[in-house]
């Protein structure tokens, strides 16, 4: 019987390590970019690595020009690196729409993943300034 409270409390104190430590990385991941505090509301600003493991499109969830439209400034919701990284974005622009593609991959030296949340932002360099053209993704099919 004490075996099994002992066992009980140890696993009681790893998990609550381990969602400290899980909490820790979702703050440090959510860093404003103006003040430097954490904010639920940013979006954590990552720039394209390549050289993941197998990449594939990923669905984003809004793209909004800055600079007098000649940037967009891309949101989706990703996980922690190594685990998830932005491989890349493509763009692809016509006199009508502006499609932006993102691609994000495995780290080549993920091992163990923790499942959490990121909102993860980019910023994408248009041609030509956006102006009437609408913005679609690429990986919605």
């Amino acid at each position: 019987m004490r075996t099994i409270r002992r066992t009980a409390a140890m696993a009681a104190t790893l998990l609550i390590a381990i969602g400290g430590t899980a909490s820790t990385s979702v703050a440090s991941a959510s860093i404003g970019p103006a003040s430097g505090t954490p904010s639920a509301d940013a979006p954590a600003p990552v720039k394209p690595k390549g050289g993941t493991v197998d990449p594939r499109k990923v669905r984003w969830t809004s793209a909004k020009p800055i600079r007098n439209g000649r940037y967009l400034r891309v949101t989706w919701w990703s996980g922690v690196e190594p685990c998830t990284v932005l491989d890349r974005v493509r763009v692809k622009e016509t006199r009508k729409k502006v499609t932006v593609t993102l691609y994000e991959g495995r780290g080549k030296d993920a091992q163990m993943c923790v499942m959490i949340a990121v909102r993860k932002s980019t910023i994408v360099k248009l041609r030509a300034p956006l102006g009437d053209r609408k913005v679609v993704d690429g990986a919605v099919r």
